[in-house]
């Protein structure tokens, strides 16, 4: 079955301001469909082609941090103020893919490498740290955005937790110190549904902790 066809002359810019667009999707004859984007006109996901649409690189990349030491090994999350929400969420490591990281072997796994040092102060050692792509691109809410996430993760070894920074943030980041988390909190985390200060977290957070406690990081 295929769903209604919109081509580029369907395609109305209702807003374009430097941070977000929204685009009206006429997919038929007076019937709208608004779609609220980073993405540019020429690069919406509605108008790609099938194989644009394979290729297609994220606008954004979350990550799974991994501490590895044996069976007390952590996985890293940190409070991170979120403006629409207006409170400090529980997160992971993240942020855009910039247009150096599209020209990168892997632009999922730089942006991940820029933005722990970033977001942490950890450098990554490609020579004993460990990094691979869990998902190429998940959507974040279909139903509203085209946006996308990859979700990569990172297990890093022999580093210095006591070093941990987030003097890098840049821009609007404001974050609120580290959590380091074992399976048992985790899983806490998980059931509870929130953090321990009793707020909400992001679907990718959910996504992450559940990576975690079932070992699919080794």
């Amino acid at each position: 079955m295929e769903g209604p066809k919109i081509t580029k002359e369907k395609v109305k810019t209702v807003m374009d301001e430097k941070f977000l667009r929204v685009f009206d999707l006429q997919y038929d004859e007076g019937r709208h469909y608004f779609d609220a984007t980073r993405r540019g006109f020429d690069d919406i996901v509605a108008v790609k082609s099938d194989e644009e649409f394979k290729k297609m690189i994220p606008d954004a990349v979350s990550c799974l941090v991994v501490f590895e030491d044996g069976d007390d090994s952590k996985l890293l999350l940190s409070y991170e103020y979120r403006y629409p929400t207006g409170r400090f969420l529980l997160g992971v490591p993240a942020g855009l893919v910039d247009p150096d990281d599209k020209d990168a072997k892997s632009p999922a796994e730089s942006t991940a490498i820029r933005e722990i040092r970033e977001e942490t102060g950890i450098i990554f050692d490609e020579n004993k740290d460990e990094i691979f792509v869990i998902n190429p691109l998940l959507f974040s809410t279909p139903g509203m955005t085209d946006e996308s996430n990859a979700l990569v993760g990172v297990v890093l070894k022999g580093h210095d937790i006591s070093q941990l920074t987030q003097e890098g943030a840049e821009g609007q980041e404001c974050f609120d110190g580290f959590v380091l988390v074992d399976k048992a909190k985790a899983k806490e985390l998980l059931k509870n549904g929130v953090d321990d200060r009793g707020h909400y977290y992001s679907v990718y957070t959910w996504a992450v902790l559940m990576y975690f406690v079932n070992d699919m990081w080794k």
